[in-house]
């Protein structure tokens, strides 16, 4: 069943520019917004400007809800949850697209910073699946927040702008990398190695009238020349570490990739792709039969654990407040609405290589440039941890996308015994609605430069609009 290269429908023109088009928007949405904080912030501005409401601020003045309303609600900044309300019943289900905003990176310790041979540097814990030896010797950036003891917020974003500095984990030269080089991959770098080096002027040299008569009682100084600056720039002092987020991503814009500039490189595209194409469709809905929703989460990345991933009661709890502003709530009417919907389960799936081509199975492996991707089923060996959809459900949207001309594929995470992994769709599963997961194509899955093809994401978006519609 050889699909169809999805180029072929895009010739040069207006339709070639539609494609390239949405995926400029992708770009500088993906070279904007590394955190999931700043995904939540960027859509909830651009759902704002579409007519979305806050969700909190009806559920505070207890206004009803009525078919054609829009609304959000915000999990602690961290993600989101919009809706489009239709104008069947709750009860009758909704039609859900889900994908995660969080993607693998390195978190600042509780307490990073700390002087070595007057240099200063910030410890780190790597957070997600990574190949910790890609995170050494590239231009780093820090993203995220710092919570004050009265409650501000101050933002850090430091290094994507061309005058800022940009950090970097080092790693070993090869004339003496000769003991590291014998080690297995898991261990060229350890975990504990992971340490951004910050600077390497000391106090007393940094600052005008500070001797070393001023200076002579003061340890570490180098480490106190860091903390001047940070003073100065944010207003922070050492102890603020404690309650702060910040996270060691890529520096740097997401890129154009290949002669024909038919890919893009990026750091995060492990799920912001399909979270971007997911968000464009639900705004772009309209007078909707059932109710739509569109779910993007935290913590897919380590599990979907915390009040912030999807195994939380967020969602759940959101569709009840829904219930009850249209005038429908039971807990009855609650389990009826989650258990008739319908689900995509976005997240990434892992292309075929011509590098490495070893791990996949031709026949049951996804292309760049045949379109969206459906797995039927994730997990690892033997299937566990996997959703499973039914053939049913599969039938139905193979219809609804071949009657669309929208262009998608099938696969599995790699070969039976090679590995695999999960997403979301189980936990919703677990409501007993129809879910199956489908995405887009992705090399370099989980390192910090990942690539897509722009029409698999022009795919996406449109597969995930003719799904909302039809679903």
């Amino acid at each position: 069943m050889e699909r169809v290269n999805a180029w072929k429908k895009y010739p040069e023109g207006k339709k070639r520019k539609a494609v390239m088009d949405f995926a400029e928007g992708y770009r500088q949405f993906l070279s904007k917004c590394k955190t999931e904080r700043e995904c939540t912030s960027f859509f909830i501005e651009e759902a704002e400007a579409c007519g979305f409401k806050d969700l909190s601020k009806i559920i505070e003045k207890n206004k009803k809800l009525k078919a054609g309303d829009k609304v959000y609600l915000s999990n602690r900044g961290k993600g989101l949850a919009l809706f489009v309300i239709g104008k069947d019943p709750l009860e009758n289900g909704m039609s859900i697209l889900g994908a995660h905003i969080d993607s693998p990176r390195m978190d600042l310790k509780q307490n990073p910073l700390y002087e070595d041979t007057e240099m200063a540097l910030l410890d780190t814990h790597y957070y997600g699946g990574i190949k910790k030896y890609q995170w050494v010797t590239l231009p780093l950036a820090l993203h995220g927040v710092v919570a004050k003891t009265d409650g501000t917020l101050v933002n850090v974003n430091i290094g994507e702008e061309p005058t800022d500095p940009v950090f970097g984990v080092s790693d070993l030269l090869i004339h003496l990398a000769g003991e590291q080089m014998e080690k297995k991959g898991a261990k060229v770098v350890e975990g504990e190695a992971l340490d951004v080096l910050v600077g390497s002027i000391p106090l007393e040299a940094a600052v005008k009238g500070k001797n070393k008569e001023e200076t002579e009682n003061k340890k570490d100084l180098v480490k106190q020349n860091i903390l001047r600056i940070l003073k100065e720039k944010y207003d922070m002092e050492e102890e603020d570490f404690l309650s702060a987020e910040i996270e060691v991503v890529p520096a740097g814009a997401a890129r154009n990739y290949g002669f024909d500039e038919s890919m893009i490189m990026g750091y995060g595209h492990d799920d912001r792709v399909c979270a971007y194409p997911s968000f464009k469709a639900i705004t772009e809905a309209k007078n909707p039969k059932k109710t739509l929703a569109c779910l993007l989460v935290d913590k897919e990345e380590i599990g979907s654990v915390g009040a912030t991933g999807m195994e939380s009661r967020f969602f759940e709890n959101t569709v009840a407040e829904l219930a009850n502003l249209t005038g429908e709530y039971s807990e009855l009417v609650v389990r009826r609405a989650l258990t008739n919907s319908k689900a995509l389960s976005s997240d990434v799936s892992a292309a075929y290589d011509p590098n490495y081509p070893s791990v996949n199975e031709k026949k049951n492996t996804c292309y760049f440039g045949k379109g969206l991707v459906f797995n039927k089923y994730t997990g690892s060996r033997g299937k566990g941890g996997s959703n499973d959809a039914s053939a049913e459900y599969m039938g139905e949207l193979r219809g609804m996308f071949e009657k669309g001309d929208i262009a998608f594929q099938t696969a599995e995470l790699g070969k039976v015994d090679q590995g695999g992994g999960g997403t979301i769709a189980y936990i919703l599963g677990n409501y007993s609605m129809l879910v199956i997961d489908s995405g887009v194509g992705v090399l370099n899955m989980h390192a910090p430069w990942e690539i897509i093809s722009k029409v698999d994401l022009y795919e996406a978006y449109r597969g995930y609009g003719s799904f909302l519609k039809n679903a």
